[in-house]
């Protein structure tokens, strides 16, 4: 017997996790890695989501360019985070709001995979101190966040 998602999402989710999925808004049809900041996201309106990168150079040049912070840019190492199989950039100027029940239908549809290394704490500190220093982000996400 299957686990339906909506128990797989909610008995897993948690600060860290990091789920694979296409994302509509991006402009790639390549799934990315997307890692949940919410202090609790099973309870949560939405799940705050940062979207992970392998073009850290493109990156840093465009964050460079539009002046944003250089703490807004997270690179995590293969040794930081083994899943990752190189260095990956987390851009935190853009942050993606998703309902649980969003995230539910992805995995219904199998365009969504739950991974089960969770990203350490101190890199998910990063992300929030990036998502704070930003000027992208919205307020009320940062409220969630701080």
């Amino acid at each position: 017997m299957e686990i339906p998602a909506s128990v797989r999402i909610l008995a897993t989710i948690q600060t860290g996790s990091v789920f694979y999925f296409e994302e509509e808004q991006l402009s790639s049809t390549e799934p990315h890695y997307f890692i949940v900041l919410n202090k609790d996201p099973r309870t949560e309106e939405f799940v705050i989501l940062l979207c992970a990168s392998s073009q850290i150079e493109k990156r840093q040049r465009i964050a460079q360019s539009l002046g944003f912070p250089p703490k807004t840019l997270v690179v995590i190492t293969t040794k930081e985070y083994p899943l990752f199989t190189k260095e990956t950039v987390v851009d935190c100027n853009k942050a993606f709001e998703k309902t649980t029940q969003s995230l539910v239908e992805k995995l219904e549809n199998r365009k969504f995979r739950v991974c089960t290394e969770v990203m350490p704490t101190k890199i998910v500190e990063k992300l929030i101190a990036g998502v704070l220093a930003s000027t992208q982000v919205s307020a009320q996400v940062q409220g969630m966040l701080s």
